[in-house]
């Protein structure tokens, strides 16, 4: 026994300092500089050379739900972003990954397993020896101790590579909290919207039942004929043909809001049931530059930890090339009596340092290898994309915004001329100056205008909140998501 824990003892001291002095094989994973040209601005930041300049905000200030100024819509995104079950499955991925990354960790230490017994045994008559008793009992105790030495690294590899998995699952919970968001400002807008378009044809249908109650009294007196009843009748029922398609539109966005924040679809009927103005239109946040969307939005974010925990893995896979080495350690006790245990007869002890020669099969290691390579190609090129996609997202919003406002701002005096339009043909008409038929189409006219300039309006609001959404801006309560600065292993 006193030769045994000085062995082991020095056995440990050589083993930490061979794994302190050794290197991880594999590839060193450098922050990832993709093989696309990014270039120093947004081509669609601005609007027309000759538009007017927009206001801005700065995306990184923004708030994103307050800048519509509507309350409701702020309790929703609130809602959906503490009770939405696809964010609850995705923070459930993101505690797994945290246990799984505790669990590689332990790889790092000693395995020390314990174990007791007790075992009473009774012997047939004709096994026993001359004096021996038929009956015995015996007791056992020991504590063991394993560790792999990482001579090659592979253990920190492996522990590199969840810790990057982990940080892609952190970023997929944050990309998903930027869509659930996005999601549910846009289905309420379209919600709103859909609410403006139906009291706009509501409205219109009151006025061309007017008009018809108003022909019906001229056909009466024989100032109108039976083609002038009828075809203001008939715009009449045109008008009404478009509000049960409205109302459900409204029922079915009202659904999806609900199922956004986590409940049954029916829950917000009471909350959205009511008609309300359209939020307000924000201001068109600055898009900065590339690198620093780049660096603020989370799928990318995901993207790249991916690509380090792909690299990680060919290291992982090259260090099967070398001899694993494991030492341990035995302390145990065997005794006829429990109150024997751990004397000086009755203990045992051992001490092994062993080698793994798996790494012999060189055909099946070098095959991991070019397995766990191609990965890494694979996460790679899938990075890359990624940046595409954002870059080409982004740059899609912001012409869309900017071009809407300027179709908003044509539209809306298209309306308002349209109006003044209809009402003079009233007024004329009832003067005898104008026939029935420029009435009718003043109005038609009118509704047509009316409905394009709301639509206008929800397109503008949508494609605010899509810019937002591409530059991730105004989404996370503690601060705008950074790039993945990768420093382990």
């Amino acid at each position: 026994m006193s030769m045994v824990k000085p062995l082991l003892l020095s056995s440990m001291t050589l083993a930490c300092s061979m794994a302190l002095s050794g290197c991880a094989v594999g590839p060193d994973f450098k922050s990832a500089v993709p093989a696309v040209q990014t270039p120093a601005q947004f081509a669609r930041q601005d609007a027309r050379a000759d538009a007017p300049p927009l206001p801005s905000v700065d995306v990184r200030d923004a708030a994103f739900w307050r800048e519509f100024g509507d309350d409701t819509l702020t309790t929703l995104v609130r809602q959906a972003l503490g009770g939405n079950h696809d964010l609850g499955a995705a923070l459930a991925r993101l505690q797994a990954a945290d246990a799984v990354l505790n669990e590689a960790q332990m790889d790092r230490y000693p395995t020390v397993t314990m174990n007791a017994g007790a075992t009473q045994q009774k012997q047939s008559q004709d096994q026993l020896n001359p004096g021996q008793p038929r009956s015995t009992r015996s007791y056992n105790a020991g504590i063991a101790a394993q560790w792999e030495v990482d001579l090659f690294g592979g253990v920190r590899r492996a522990v590199e590579a969840q810790q990057a998995q982990r940080l892609a699952t952190h970023a997929d919970l944050a990309a998903l909290q930027v869509v659930i968001a996005a999601q549910v400002a846009d289905s309420y807008a379209q919600l709103r919207g859909t609410q403006l378009r139906l009291q706009i044809a509501q409205a219109n249908a009151r006025n061309q039942r007017d008009t018809l109650q108003l022909v019906e009294r001229r056909l009466q007196a024989g100032m109108a004929t039976d083609l002038d009843a009828s075809r203001a009748r008939a715009l009449l029922l045109g008008s009404e043909a478009r509000i049960p398609n409205l109302q459900a539109q409204a029922a079915v966005l009202q659904h999806r809001l609900a199922v956004l924040a986590g409940l049954p679809p029916g829950d917000l009927i009471d909350m959205l049931g009511s008609a309300q103005e359209l939020p307000r239109l924000p201001a068109v946040p600055r898009a900065d530059t590339p690198g620093e969307l780049l660096r603020r939005r989370p799928d990318i974010a995901a993207a790249e930890a991916r690509l380090h925990a792909a690299t990680a893995r060919v290291g992982v896979a090259t260090a099967d090339l070398f001899p694993r080495l494991s030492i341990g350690g035995l302390l145990g006790s065997f005794a006829l009596g429990g109150n024997d245990l751990f004397k000086g007869s009755t203990t045992t002890s051992s001490v092994f340092l062993g080698v793994d020669w798996s790494f012999l099969d060189v055909g099946r290691v070098r095959a991991r290898i070019a397995a766990s390579e191609a990965g890494a190609a694979e996460s790679l090129a899938q990075y890359q994309q990624s940046v595409l996609q954002a870059l080409e997202e982004t740059e899609n919003a912001l012409v869309r915004a900017n071009r809407s406002r300027e179709e908003l701002q044509v539209l809306t005096s298209a309306t308002q001329q349209r109006d003044k339009a209809s009402k003079l043909a009233q007024r004329m008409y009832q003067g005898g100056t104008i026939g029935l038929y420029e009435v009718l189409d003043a109005q038609r006219e009118q509704l047509a205008a009316q409905d394009a300039s709301s639509q206008s309006q929800v397109e503008a609001l949508r494609n605010s909140i899509a810019v937002y959404k591409a530059l991730a801006g105004g989404w996370l309560a503690g601060g705008e998501m950074r790039g993945v600065g990768y420093s382990e292993g």
